[in-house]
């Protein structure tokens, strides 16, 4: 591992906090109260990466598989997820998310985009600008 400055240990340091407080904000913005955080992460891997099996959902989760199992079940009872027959092995099944999934993902989404829109209205055009530069590295970070 690479050492670190004292100036770029204090930017880690200052962009993890900020990172946590802003994400724990984020999901106060939710549209269905009754879906978990890990409820909403797996219908969004499910829009992002498509259908899966629950054990490749679980990789994708950094879960176990039997609490996956456990999530599918709930999803599924909630009408959020459908399991379909594997077409290659019949021994698994097929996670695809449903209409109603999509609906909620995309309100959710347009919610936060717009609460997140709202905050940088107080930034100045100096610091929209290194918004926009920075919005690419932390993708980037979020996906090491």
């Amino acid at each position: 591992m690479t050492e670190l400055s004292e100036d770029d240990l204090a930017a880690v340091n200052t962009l993890r906090g900020a990172v946590m407080r802003l994400s724990r904000r984020l999901r106060h913005q939710r549209v269905d109260e009754t879906l978990s955080p890990t409820e909403m992460s797996v219908l969004g891997t499910l829009a992002r990466c498509g259908s899966a099996t629950p054990g490749e959902l679980a990789r994708k989760e950094h879960v176990q598989p039997p609490s996956m199992t456990r999530i599918v079940a709930m999803l599924e009872a909630k009408g959020l997820v459908r399991r379909e027959p594997h077409p290659e092995d019949r021994r698994q099944v097929v996670v695809s998310r449903t209409e109603q999934a999509a609906a909620i993902l995309a309100e959710s989404r347009d919610r936060r985009n717009a609460w997140l829109a709202e905050l940088t209205e107080g930034l100045s055009e100096e610091e929209r600008a290194v918004l926009r530069q920075a919005a690419p590295v932390l993708e980037k970070l979020a996906h090491l």
